[in-house]
């Protein structure tokens, strides 16, 4: 068969070639390994997100992790629909009442716009942007929406918040230096405390807050959002707009490239903003941070070897490249991994040394960057981005009583890969991209705003010792279509050689050997968003609906229970806990008033030990001044019951447990509909 990717893109683009006949690959077993993967769960996974299996283990598993990861950090509001949080828990910093944070919402947005239920990364953004987006920190939303465009194709929903997005954008005023031409933040307010220029600002002392900078993380999310902006402006036919965002991104990168680019330390690096007894202003910090590469994240670098040389730092024990991972700051900072800030005894959060994951993911996605399309690369080669990929990997897995377990924390040693913090909000942390890594790296799926698929796996050539030899990835989502890509060095695993590209069940291009496809994909209509609404979410405590229950009355835990999370982390207690006591319980939600409900889901956690999901489950609603019984099911453990019935007015729900023996139930969620 003659490979599509053999002929000239214009051939295609013209109709120059037949279609070949159906995807020929294997398929992979979707139930099982949802089934495999997520246990009773695994119907909420089965039709959303795509199913990924290669030739090393432990990004598989990390790969399965980071989507029960985002599924559990997404927040049902009830009437304002989802968002996508950062800790699983609530922290004091939060936006409170919704547990919403601004600045991994790139991240979030990256990894949710490759789920077929567009609905979450939808809602979220809707939320962001209508009000949601306090900038309690500094982020580049506006082109994650754009990224998020060029997966799904949808040019009503990208342009939906422009004006909004404009207004957001001109608030950062207030953080601009108009005589330099660059922004600059406090590093605490960057979701960077601890950094040299906060820690030098302060002589040493401290360094949590203080310590403002022209940073090249702010510059870069603000050109990056500028550039977003003048293509959203384009695209609305608001030629203006799109002229003086596009001038606005073109200044910014000028100004990064002549002033936070530092000859002396061949890197990208802070001036201070604020002068104190210590530091001036526009003073340039005296060493290499990893914030330096971000810059490589959203291309604004020119493909310059002078600039790529800054690459070196990365791969150099003595600056930073640590066993673990990536150092935030190089080994020879004078104040290198000196811990300022506990929580009583545990060590808090600092970004003098330690891996945080966070930074990691930028770093990944521009390096990415650079080995897909720049020819000045420095050091870097495929070889080495899978391997800071596969020590990032690691950075999951951490042994506990004698077992390894995955649980993705806030940052880390870079010698030893342990946690650091280890707090209790710090288990399942939802700070960082991993998923969009392994879409647009590892299987190699470049985004584009045309009519065209293009692919260019991150892999190293055969016989390297970070080489993957297979890989498959089925229901991608991208301009309406349903994509998998094949890859297989001999042949072995999926019965052909090479890098083979179908969508919707019919192969489009194939070549035997690693390397860019580019071939044509006339794009379709999404699926229209269902959008059902949770009833029984209460946002504020003490308001209604309001829970009630048989035993285990501590009004957190009451709240627990219907404060729209859903996971089944042992580390993470979440829900309300029955007493033990071998009786029937019950929990009730009172919604103040009438409303239509005809459906419940009911989520119950057990852990073989002191909880045990219910033997059986019954629905009542309150009608007539008496409790009727409407439904009954048999519970699920660590996964959805449902439970639906002919819908009725009721102004109160409750649900009815038999325990199972004397132990305890945990409901981590109950959720009420209409139907």
């Amino acid at each position: 068969m003659l490979a599509l990717a053999a002929l000239p893109l214009a051939a295609l683009l013209a109709g120059g070639a037949s279609l070949p006949s159906p995807d020929r690959q294997v398929s992979l077993n979707i139930p099982a390994i949802a089934k495999a993967r997520f246990g009773n769960d695994a119907r909420w996974y089965e039709t959303r997100i795509p199913f990924f299996e290669s030739a090393d283990p432990r990004i598989d598993s990390v790969y399965y992790y980071r989507w029960g990861l985002f599924r559990a950090h997404q927040r049902d509001l009830g009437a304002q629909g989802y968002i996508t949080t950062e800790f699983a828990d609530d922290v004091d910093w939060q936006r409170h009442p919704f547990a919403s944070l601004n600045d991994a919402s790139g991240f979030h947005i990256a990894e949710g716009r490759w789920l077929n239920d567009r609905r979450f990364t939808d809602d979220y953004i809707n939320f962001m942007y209508e009000g949601g987006n306090d900038r309690h920190f500094t982020d580049h939303m506006a082109d994650s929406v754009w990224g998020r465009f060029l997966v799904d194709g949808d040019r009503d929903a990208v342009l939906a918040h422009l004006k909004t997005m404009r207004h957001v954008y001109r608030l950062w005023d207030e953080k601009f230096d108009f005589d330099k031409g660059l922004y600059f933040v406090e590093p605490l307010l960057d979701a960077t405390e601890y950094t040299v220029s906060s820690i030098d600002a302060s002589g040493g002392k401290d360094g949590f807050t203080g310590g403002d900078a022209f940073r090249p993380s702010v510059n870069s999310y603000m050109f990056a959002n500028a550039r977003a902006l003048s293509r959203m402006a384009e695209m609305a036919g608001d030629r203006a707009m799109a002229k003086e965002y596009a001038g606005r991104a073109e200044a910014l990168r000028r100004r990064v490239l002549t002033d936070l680019w530092n000859p002396k330390l061949g890197h990208f690096a802070d001036r201070h903003q604020k002068a104190t007894e210590f530091v001036k202003y526009w003073q340039p910090i005296r060493n290499r941070e990893l914030v330096g590469y971000l810059p490589w994240m959203f291309d604004l670098v020119p493909d310059e070897a002078r600039y790529s040389a800054a690459w070196s730092h990365l791969l150099d024990p003595n600056s930073l490249a640590g066993k673990a991972g990536m150092r935030t700051v190089e080994k020879g900072y004078e104040y290198y991994m000196r811990q300022y800030r506990y929580l009583g005894t545990a060590p808090e959060c600092q970004w003098n040394g330690p891996i945080w994951p966070y930074q990691t993911t930028q770093v990944l996605t521009g390096m990415a960057n650079l080995l897909d399309h720049y020819e000045a690369r420095g050091p870097v080669t495929r070889s080495v981005w899978m391997q800071e990929l596969r020590k990032y990997t690691d950075l999951h897995f951490q042994s506990r009583d004698g077992k390894e377990k995955i649980d993705l924390e806030e940052d880390y040693h870079p010698e030893t890969g342990k946690p650091i913090v280890g707090l209790d909000r710090s288990h399942h942390y939802f700070h960082s991209g991993y998923l969009d890594l392994i879409l647009t790296g590892v299987v190699g799926i470049r985004p584009r705003a045309d009519d065209v698929l293009e692919v260019n796996p991150l892999l190293p050539g055969a016989g390297d010792y970070q080489a993957l030899d297979w890989f498959r990835i089925e229901r991608v989502p991208y301009h309406g279509r349903l994509v998998s890509i094949t890859w297989d060095v001999d042949g072995r695993r999926y019965g052909r050689r090479g890098l083979t590209i179908a969508a919707d069940g019919v192969e489009l291009a194939h070549r035997d050997t690693l390397g860019r496809i580019e071939v044509p994909l006339a794009r379709k209509a999404n699926p229209a968003i269902a959008r059902e609404e949770n009833l029984a979410v209460q946002l504020v405590r003490g308001a209604f609906p309001k829970p009630s229950a048989s035993s285990g009355t501590d009004p957190e835990k009451l709240h627990d229970a219907i404060d729209g999370r859903t996971w089944f982390y042992p580390e993470l207690p979440n829900g309300w806990d029955s007493a033990s006591s071998g009786k029937s319980q019950w929990y009730s939600v009172d919604f103040g008033r009438d409303v239509s409900l005809g459906r419940a889901e009911l989520a119950f956690f057990e852990d073989g030990k002191a909880f045990a999901a219910p033997r059986s489950v019954a629905l009542e609603v309150w009608r007539d001044n008496r409790w009727r019984q409407v439904g009954t099911a048999k519970p699920v453990v660590n996964g959805v019951t449902q439970v639906t019935w002919l819908a009725t007015e009721t102004g109160k729900v409750r649900v009815i447990m038999t325990q199972n023996g004397r132990s305890a139930i945990r409901l981590a969620e109950f959720k009420a509909f209409a139907r």
